[in-house]
């Protein structure tokens, strides 16, 4: 006997949270991105599209250092007694303070005080632009093209990669909302390892000098043989056991001595390459900050607008909403859609008012929470005295988001005392070497290991564990093979190697 199954349907009501950005959030996000440069043509974009949009001239802010004069309504120039009297007269065009150019609301000497001063770029902008122009070369999908920007932006300045492939996978998921697996990245990476100059993204020595066999033009038999000597016999290569190679391969000492002098011509540090290969010839960028250290000792930060124009809304506009709000029941169809349409565009053009101030304070904030964070550095400019920093640690310092704190942090540079640098370049992770378990930045460590490697005799150089009694001495508590691993990222040989 067979029974039936009854089917019930029913409906049950769930409660779920989900958090979303409103435009207003979103657009802030998307501005917030974008570096000096592109700004300005964003700007542009949007003065084009909204009639509700207007610029305030930089020829009118001027106006203020000429003793103020200026036409009325009828055409008859006005004169001015002074600055203050300009300034006043000229708010009270505007409705708001939220609508008033900055230039009003500060005084020149206030102005003349945050102007961006002369700058030389870095060597840093080379390394990056040098390696973005080559992936334009390649027929990669946006989202390729987006993991290898990333992958570029990962290097460190030796132009190896020393990231793991799934802590980036994590990174472009938390910071560029890019879900990519690790095959993905894989493939991404490869196409980046074709890059000039041969070697770069290489995520060790070993890998980066088979890269560099590999796109060699050797005589077959010798690139064969370096080539098993790299990827079978490294530790041997590293600590010059010729005997043994030459036991490995049954060859000639002469020929095995040809081949490792070979090797060690290859340039375990192609980032270096690169940037002396563009030298000052590479792009000048437009720092987004400029940071100077005052005579009390403490610093002046001020963001740099470029040629981003100051904006206000349309009085025309203004004044027709107001026209239409008051005769709001006795208008027609016709100017009801009007009103709606101008509404819209007053409003499009104040948000994007708004969203261009909380961009600037977003930037101010974090570049301040930066300052205040590096302090030795901006004072000093070596690279060593440099703190452990995080995103994380801004976030809470500024009460922001940690992914905004990401995205102010991408592609933008700041113009310091020292020269330019990106602002990726501030953050570093945290090393447990100090004195009493206190946190040094890994650039420190390396720093103080390099530090003592030149300062050694060459004739009778340094051993791993002589560089480790040394840091100890200088309270840092590392072991030989954390020496071993700096000294190897940073492509500097062993000590029986560098006599």
């Amino acid at each position: 006997m067979v029974q039936g199954q009854s089917q019930e349907q029913t409906q049950v009501q769930i409660q779920t949270q989900t958090q979303q950005l409103l435009p207003q959030q979103l657009l802030v996000s998307r501005l917030v991105e974008l570096p000096v440069a592109d700004l300005e043509g964003r700007v542009q974009n949007e003065l084009d599209e909204n009639p509700a949009l207007e610029t305030e001239t930089r020829d009118e802010a001027d106006r203020l250092d000429d003793n103020s004069q200026s036409m009325d309504d009828e055409g008859h120039e006005e004169r001015y007694d002074s600055v203050e009297q300009y300034a006043a007269d000229r708010r009270a065009d505007y409705a708001s303070e939220d609508e008033t150019p900055d230039y009003l609301l500060n005084l020149p000497s206030q102005r003349a005080a945050m102007e961006a001063r002369p700058f030389s770029p870095g060597q840093g902008e080379s390394f990056y632009d040098r390696l973005l122009a080559q992936a334009g070369e390649y027929d990669l999908t946006d989202k390729q093209r987006s993991i290898v920007e990333y992958l570029i932006g990962s290097l460190d300045s030796d132009g190896l990669l020393r990231k793991p492939l799934y802590a980036i996978s994590d990174e472009l998921a938390i910071y560029q909302n890019i879900d990519a697996t690790e095959e993905e990245i894989e493939q991404c990476l490869q196409v980046l390892q074709s890059f000039e100059p041969a070697g770069i993204a290489a995520r060790s020595l070993q890998e980066c000098l088979l890269i560099q066999l590999r796109d060699s033009n050797r005589d077959p038999f010798f690139k064969e043989l370096e080539t098993n000597i790299i990827s079978k016999n490294f530790e041997d290569f590293t600590h010059k056991r010729i005997d043994r190679l030459c036991m490995a391969y049954g060859q000639e000492k002469e020929v095995i001595a040809k081949a490792y002098d070979d090797l060690t011509r290859l340039n375990p540090r192609p980032g270096s390459a690169l940037d002396d290969t563009v030298g000052q010839s590479g792009q000048q960028i437009m720092p987004d900050f400029v940071v100077r250290e005052e005579n009390d000792g403490t610093f002046c930060v001020s963001l740099n607008n470029g040629d981003v124009p100051e904006l206000r809304v349309s009085r025309s506009f203004r004044e027709s909403m107001e026209e239409y709000a008051r005769n709001k029941n006795n208008l027609s169809r016709q100017q009801r859609d009007t009103y709606t349409y101008v509404k819209q565009r007053v409003d499009a053009a104040q948000n994007f008012i708004n969203a261009i101030r909380q961009r600037n304070d977003t930037l101010m904030r974090t570049m301040r929470a930066i300052v205040d964070w590096q302090q030795q550095f901006f004072r000093e400019g070596d690279e060593t005295l440099l703190r452990p920093m995080i995103l994380k640690d801004i976030a809470a310092k500024t009460g922001l988001d940690i992914s905004t704190i990401s995205r102010v942090s991408n592609s933008k540079y700041v113009d310091t005392d020292h020269g330019v640098f990106p602002l990726k370049f501030f953050f570093n992770n945290r090393f447990s070497a100090g004195k009493d378990g206190e946190d040094v930045s890994k650039a420190q460590l390396a720093g103080a290991i390099r530090q003592l490697i030149d300062a050694e005799d060459k004739q009778n150089p340094l051993s791993d564990e002589a560089i480790v009694e040394q840091l100890q001495a200088k309270g840092y508590d590392v072991a030989r093979r954390t020496v071993a691993k700096y000294r190897t990222r940073m492509g500097i040989p062993v000590a029986r190697l560098r006599k």
